[in-house]
């Protein structure tokens, strides 16, 4: 039995070329709205371009056949792989990128949201600029819920950089959420499934991209929305830490970044990791100040790689 399934709509199995491929990763989260917004655009304007999702292993039974079912109904030619077993971020980006037909492969978080002229504003910049990788940024979708605020600030004070900024930092402003790679680039340059769980994977591949091809940055922002509580924080980035020691050993370069300095700092200095406690306090205390919490949560973030760096 072949560990992936595929299901594809009528739209799907006609053989004309594609521009643009949308590759979509979930994992529990409902891809169906986002995958509606963008087939609405490739219908409205004749778009050359698909949609691939990827259910990533132990599927929601329910969630699997309510998106096969919308599969069905959209007016653009759209598929659903689903992984019998959980693979991770890495594996699954890069088993999109292998079913993939289109010159252009756009990566997209499943809770992102897109505005209208989404795509044909992409399509413009690979006419118009040459590149073989880009990443247009995100910008904050409202925040629901109080317990969400501090990741929304985080995201506000440490990646939603325009244009500009984000060319100043070059590779490592990259992320897969909102990621156009060619083709052609991404058959030499996969990710490394080396990064299991979440974090790293997707600098580590713009680093090496970049030695590869050419990486821009352009203001063609997806809406974030997927906002998380300070304890999932917390835990996400203690389970980094790995990732992170991962990411510097194979790229001594990047050890100037603010977070491998921090991390080299507290590495230093005896008993570090009993401060932990004080920082996971006050990142998740509401009446404490932002810019603290904040602060706080990158502590604890560097203090975990402190301990991973060097093993």
């Amino acid at each position: 039995m072949s560990q992936y399934a595929d299901y594809s709509n009528a739209a799907a199995t006609e053989t004309s070329a594609r521009q643009l491929s949308m590759l979509i990763p979930f994992y529990k989260d409902d891809p169906v709205p986002l995958a509606r917004a963008l087939a609405q655009q490739i219908a409205a304007a004749g778009l050359p371009a698909e949609i691939i999702l990827f259910d990533d292993g132990e599927p929601d039974p329910e969630l699997n056949a309510s998106v096969a079912a919308e599969i069905d109904r959209l007016p653009a030619p759209a598929r659903l792989l689903t992984s019998r077993r959980n693979v991770g971020r890495a594996a699954g980006r890069n088993r999109l990128a292998s079913a993939a037909i289109g010159e252009w492969l756009l990566f997209l978080d499943a809770d992102m949201t897109v505005s209208d002229g989404f795509l044909q504003t992409w399509l413009e910049l690979v006419e118009g600029y040459e590149f073989d990788a880009a990443f247009g940024g995100y910008s904050a979708d409202p925040v629901q819920q109080p317990s969400h605020h501090l990741h929304a600030a985080l995201a506000r004070s440490s990646d939603e950089n325009n244009a500009d900024v984000r060319n100043q930092i070059g590779a490592t402003a990259f992320c897969t959420s909102n990621l156009l790679a060619r083709s052609t680039l991404m058959r030499k340059v996969g990710f490394d499934e080396n990064f299991t769980g979440w974090g790293w994977e997707d600098v580590d591949w713009a680093v090496r991209a970049g030695k590869q091809g050419e990486l821009a940055h352009f203001d063609n922002p997806a809406g974030h929305s997927g906002w998380q509580s300070p304890d999932v924080l917390l835990r996400k980035f203690r389970d980094a830490a790995h990732n992170y020691a991962r990411l510097l050993e194979k790229h001594p370069e990047l050890a100037s970044l603010p977070g491998a300095k921090a991390a080299q700092i507290l590495k230093a200095i005896p008993g570090q990791s009993l401060l932990r406690g004080i920082w996971a306090m006050m990142a998740q205390t509401p009446l404490a100040p932002m810019k603290a919490r904040t602060t706080a949560l990158k502590l604890w973030r560097a203090s975990w790689a402190a301990d991973a760096i060097g093993k």
